[in-house]
């Protein structure tokens, strides 16, 4: 029996202010559905963050909506958990009506206690899927305010499906956590950063896996839990990850697992040189990828974002180390609490490395004079 999990689509996210529902539409009609259609899974495991925000642009709902339609054509079950980023109540909309159709939402703690039954071939999955919580919330599901951290709440909760297993059936665990030791990436939410947040992966140890969302990087965690990762890479500290999603097949003894990488519509990604290298480059080869450019010139270059992009339209920021040490290292600190007249002629010596002329210190002092009428 094979499945597939995925996670973290964020459908609708931003990227330095570039939208990228193309890239994801790209994704899901260019990889991923076609790989469903190829590889039949019985069911697609989806642990949350479908959206980016919880309260979703229309054009990630359309998206979501058209992808859900497709897997039903297909007659692939579909069990979805809410996320950190998702509406849970706007999730929760038509979920018993889809129900019915074979896809499955958990929206709410009450929904892990009602597993999906997966049936093939004589084979037989239990999934169990657990949506976003926090210690708060189970607290409050359990009725025992003694619970402290997401670590004892997952426990106990825990504790209470295993009553729930069938004998002869496989469990999966869906959730949506922070795994203690996981590695973590720039874009996703600092929610769970600190010790009372984290999940010791031990605890997925009773289930055959534990299908986790929401850090970015694929990985396993523990000997039963494995993160997906995020299909798309939604920061530049993520460049060197794999993206993709996974393959499960069931064989009424054990999980195994495939990671299936997939090629992106365009990449993201950081290109270090000098500026005159960069764009003979751009020049030469126009990158359509998103770049962050950091440039090793050790002297200012005027206009480097305005005159680079051109050549790399989807340009994300252009960074100067060299620039940003004379700004904020060892030189600025020199010259805390100097006049104007002094910090003016530091910058162009130590950052221009030239001398102010007297046609450039008369022209500083008609420019701070006229600021300083109008303060």
């Amino acid at each position: 029996m094979k499945l597939f999990h995925t996670s973290d689509w964020h459908l609708g996210r931003m990227l330095f202010g570039r939208s990228l529902l193309e890239d994801q539409g790209w994704f899901l009609n260019q990889v991923f559905l076609p790989a469903v259609e190829r590889e039949r899974p019985a069911c697609v495991i989806i642990a949350g963050d479908v959206y980016d925000r919880q309260i979703a642009p229309v054009e990630a709902i359309r998206l979501f909506d058209e992808a859900l339609a497709r897997l039903m054509e297909l007659g692939t079950k579909v069990c979805v958990i809410a996320g950190n980023h998702d509406g849970a109540g706007r999730m929760a909309l038509l979920k018993t009506a889809l129900a019915r159709s074979g896809v499955y939402f958990a929206t709410e703690l009450a929904d892990a206690f009602s597993p999906v039954t997966i049936e093939e071939d004589g084979l037989f999955l239990q999934l169990f899927p657990l949506p976003y919580f926090d210690a708060a919330q189970a607290r409050e599901f359990l009725g025992d305010g003694t619970l402290r951290g997401e670590g004892l709440c997952m426990k106990a909760l825990l504790d209470q499906m295993v009553p729930l297993f069938q004998p002869g059936a496989g469990h999966v665990l869906v959730s949506h956590c922070f795994a203690a030791g996981a590695q973590t990436s720039d874009s996703e939410s600092t929610l769970f950063v600190g010790g009372s947040a984290q999940v010791p992966p031990s605890l997925f140890n009773v289930f055959d896996y534990a299908a986790l969302g929401h850090l970015h990087g694929p990985q396993k965690a523990g000997e039963r839990g494995r993160y997906s990762g995020s299909p798309l890479k939604y920061s530049v500290d993520e460049e060197h990850q794999p993206k993709g999603f996974v393959q499960l097949e069931w064989d009424g003894q054990a999980m195994r697992e495939t990671f299936l990488p997939c090629r992106p519509l365009r990449d993201v990604r950081r290109i270090s040189g000098l500026f005159a290298d960069l764009l003979a480059a751009g020049e030469q080869s126009p990158v359509e990828d998103y770049v962050e450019l950091e440039l090793a010139d050790k002297v200012p270059v005027l206009l480097a974002a305005e005159r680079l992009r051109p050549y790399y339209p989807n340009l994300l920021a252009v960074l100067n180390p060299w620039m940003a040490e004379a700004v904020t290292g060892e030189r600025a600190a020199r010259l805390k609490g100097q006049d104007e007249r002094t910090v003016f002629s530091a910058f162009l010596r130590e950052v221009c490395q030239t001398e102010p002329s007297p046609q450039e210190e008369a022209l500083f002092e008609e420019v701070l004079r006229s600021v300083q009428e109008h303060l």
